[in-house]
């Protein structure tokens, strides 16, 4: 296999399927490193002079930019290449997925029969409906789909997908996010936490909750989701990795944990995925379930307020090309007034960042900084 780590719960690949993959690997490197550029350059070069010509000042909102760029050929011809290697990759995961689904099920049940840690699905549970009416990131059937008992594809599809998506930048285990939080923040700002209770809302298979187990091996460690599927992955994954997590099937917005339950409540990028008041909803929930003295942190992607205009308008691709229908709603709310009103006292509310915990090789072969951060909202009750 190439650079991800193999564990007992991803496919083994044939020489097809792994030929396949790393071609979509390849053709998104290729666009990413080759391609993208350009569109800056047509940019930079003809459209925002001849915007600053006819207005006497520069193009000051991503709207602008795209009112400029979207009908250009170059523009769509790269958009049109990017949506399609995003379902090219999902569908060469779905290959090798589908292939040995009836194994990895089986595998599975041998995993939870020998369980340190839990699982809990609630059969009555409602998947929000912000969530079932996309595909999200064009993953056929999304986090939640379910076509069998105890069916776990949507998690493995999930696993593979997310390296190949990310082109290896996160790490051999995904877990590049989760890793940002603990070691280039947590560690450095928070050097005597020790958490006895830990919450990572929003977790799907657990790519970054494992790094908190890790990190505070004295602590207990409890993750969410709304998706069945991808939380029964997430469970067997962790137990073949030798992690102990008590997975649970839960809305972020309102949990069934008792009050102050925890010192740590974390996401990474869960805040997207959600509408404003779903976001809102999350943050009073975080508040409520925190000990006095306890720590929240969302991680989520840049926000437009750190970006020109140009950068901006490219990162809003994922909103209108990639069923992200909340990426940039997020990215224009005030997530310190929200986190306020939440119950947070302002002070101990602020927004920062974290280094990623990137691969530099990935990064330098997919054209991607190597030293990016991730934003952070972070708040103490």
């Amino acid at each position: 296999m190439d650079g991800q780590l193999l564990h007992a719960m991803l496919p083994q690949l044939n020489h097809d399927e792994l030929a396949r993959q790393q071609f979509v690997h390849s053709l998104k490197q290729y666009v990413a490193a080759h391609v993208s550029p350009g569109n800056r350059a047509i940019y930079e070069q003809r459209l925002k002079p001849q915007f600053e010509q006819e207005h006497q000042r520069s193009p000051e909102t991503r709207h602008e930019v795209r009112q400029l760029m979207e009908q250009e050929p170059f523009y769509r011809m790269w958009g049109a290449l990017r949506r399609t290697t995003q379902e090219m990759m999902w569908e060469s995961v779905n290959l090798s997925v589908e292939r040995q689904l009836p194994e990895l099920m089986a595998r599975s049940q041998q995993l939870q029969a020998q369980a340190v840690g839990s699982l809990r699905i609630d059969p009555a549970f409602q998947v929000p409906a912000y969530h079932t009416a996309v595909d999200i990131h064009c993953m056929p059937g999304g986090y939640h789909s379910e076509d069998r008992a105890d069916d776990i594809a949507a998690g493995v599809t999930y696993d593979r997908g997310v390296y190949l998506y990310a082109m290896g930048r996160l790490g051999p285990l995904n877990d590049g996010m989760g890793q940002a939080v603990v070691q280039n923040h947590l560690k450095v700002q928070h050097p005597d936490l020790q958490p006895a209770k830990i919450l990572d809302l929003g977790c799907s298979v657990g790519h970054s909750t494992l790094p908190y187990v890790d990190a505070y091996p004295e602590a207990e460690v409890y993750a969410i989701d709304v998706g069945a599927p991808v939380l029964r992955y997430a469970h067997v994954r962790a137990e073949a990795l030798g992690k102990r997590v008590h997975f649970s099937q839960q809305n972020a917005e309102h949990t069934d944990f008792a009050d102050e339950s925890f010192d740590l409540v974390v996401s990474h990028i869960l805040l997207h995925e959600a509408p404003p008041k779903a976001i809102a909803n999350i943050l009073r929930e975080c508040h409520r379930l925190l000990k006095p003295g306890g720590w929240m942190v969302h991680a989520e992607a840049p926000l437009y307020q750190a970006m020109d205009p140009f950068s901006a308008f490219m990162f809003d691709w994922e909103t209108r090309h990639n069923n992200e229908p909340w990426w940039s709603a997020m990215r224009q709310l005030d997530l310190v007034a929200l986190t306020v009103e939440a119950g947070f006292a302002v002070e101990r509310v602020a927004q920062t960042a974290a280094p990623m915990a990137v691969d530099p090789e990935q990064a330098q072969k997919g054209g991607f900084a190597s030293r990016g951060s991730w934003y952070l909202l972070v708040a103490q009750k």
